[in-house]
């Protein structure tokens, strides 16, 4: 076979046919391990058949043996088995170009395969090739290995289902029927109510957008013609009529965009809006509600629901972090955590419970004829998860917990927190009685949170 050198000539290679070693008595040491098929399918493997030192590219394939020599033994001439120092051989070497239109060598190749297998993270992948960067070896990888185009040998991947289609799909949240034609109650009913003023009948409203625009005409009167300023009166009037048609269709503009995005429904409505009060939060969706006018029904809503859908990843990283302080590091300690967390918070119930009865208390157990009485108890709650709710990262450990215990969602808490601390700076003193009528919830969650900030000193009794 002839040889396929590219950086040896034949009289470079005939000068490094040296003359036998006389001493083979490091081979006879070493017959019985290179008779192994490790070294007789060496091509497979990444040690030298003569020294057994790790291969590094470039180095030598012999094409009868079919057996790998590093390029020490190989300009050493070294015979060994049945291995000669002029048998044709072929130069293994990394620094070639794999793919046809590319400048990409095997070596760099090599290095992409191994980091993406051993990272997962362009970023990192990216430190290992630093001649290139992170957009050009995405933009490699995908056209040369995901695309198949380096070669029609690559696996194909499949594509999912989802990905046949050009963008997420989100349901419509109504009906079209119920936006555009709404069913018609009768009067003084809860679905007329619910229809917040509107007859559908008459395709209007009880109080319709911009409702004094008819009061731009209602002074308008003829003008005579033998009027000398004619002219100036009825261009006047026609103004005034083409302000007033301006803002009719302003009004129809506003009609249009509430039948079509299904505002109609007002009880749907705020149902659909709650959906997004722990990821968006209130405040959040009142603010992009406005943008209604500038999207098309479906688009707002795939909108929403993308957001929606980032909130819902945040809670779920924000409970992993919190698992993973915890010592847990896979999927399944988790789930086994959780349950094993659920168990315990029953079990500290039923135990709360039963020490609380007085039928089971030592000191009434000494008179058998004594009547137990009834005593009524209100039901326990267990405590509120509220890792990842928005508002949690602002909270301080004990913060945290006060939420927790009393089942307040962080970014309510401070809003009440933010509600009596400034009524402390207005006033220089607050009241139970004062934040009980300024915060308007429970009076047993008033009380604790109002002990609390007193104690943590963020507002202080009266003297």
């Amino acid at each position: 076979m002839a040889n396929t050198n590219t950086d040896l000539t034949e009289e470079d290679a005939a000068d490094l046919q040296f003359p036998k070693v006389d001493d083979l008595s490091s081979t006879t040491m070493l017959s019985n391990f290179c008779s192994n098929k490790y070294v007789e399918n060496s091509e497979t493997t990444n040690y030298c058949a003569n020294c057994f030192s790790e291969l590094v590219y470039p180095y030598i394939l012999c094409e009868k043996c079919d057996i790998n020599i590093c390029c020490t033994c190989f300009s050493n001439g070294a015979e060994f088995l049945k291995h000669k120092n002029d048998h044709d051989y072929r130069v293994l070497n990394t620094k070639f170009i794999l793919f046809d239109n590319s400048d990409w060598t095997a070596d760099e190749e090599l290095t992409l395969l191994e980091s993406l297998v051993a990272y997962g993270n362009w970023n990192l992948v990216a430190q290992e090739l630093p001649k290139r960067n992170v957009n050009e070896i995405i933009d490699h990888y995908d056209y040369f290995y995901l695309q198949r185009n380096g070669s029609q040998f690559l696996p194909e991947i499949k594509s999912p289902a989802a990905a046949t289609f050009p963008q997420i799909v989100v349901p419509f949240r109504f009906r079209l029927s119920d936006s555009e034609d709404p069913p018609r109650y009768a009067p003084n009913t809860v679905g007329y109510q619910s229809l917040a003023g509107y007859n559908p009948a008459r395709s209007e409203f009880e109080n319709e957008y911009d409702k004094n625009a008819e009061d731009i005409l209602s002074k308008a009167e003829m003008v005579d013609r033998n009027d000398p300023h004619y002219e100036f009166l009825t261009k006047l009037q026609c103004s005034l009529v083409e302000s007033y048609n301006r803002r009719l269709r302003e009004r129809q503009r506003w009609k249009n965009v509430i039948s079509r995005h299904g505002l109609l429904l007002l009880r749907k409505t705020m149902s659909w809006l709650h959906r997004y009060d722990l990821t968006l939060t209130r405040p959040v969706y009142e603010k992009l509600l406005r943008f209604m006018q500038l999207c098309e029904p479906v688009r707002f809503d795939s909108l929403m629901e993308g957001l929606h859908r980032v909130g819902e990843l945040k809670l779920q990283i924000s409970r992993l972090i919190q698992l993973r302080k915890k010592g847990i590091t896979t999927l399944a300690e988790g789930k086994l955590y959780l349950k094993l967390n659920q168990i315990r918070e029953e079990n500290r119930k039923a135990l709360k419970i039963f020490r609380s009865n007085v039928h089971f208390n030592w000191r009434h157990c000494k008179n058998a004829n004594i009547v137990m009485p009834k005593v009524n108890r209100r039901s326990t709650f267990a405590p509120l998860e509220i890792i990842g709710m928005p508002g949690y990262e602002k909270l301080t450990d004990k913060e945290a917990d006060l939420c927790r215990n009393i089942r307040l969602v962080p970014i309510t808490y401070l809003e009440l927190k933010e509600v009596l601390i400034a009524e402390y700076k207005k006033m220089g003193h607050v009241k139970l009685q004062t934040a009980r009528r300024l915060l308007k919830i429970d009076v047993n969650k008033t009380r604790k949170l109002y002990d609390f900030l007193i104690e943590e000193g963020y507002i202080t009794k009266p003297k």
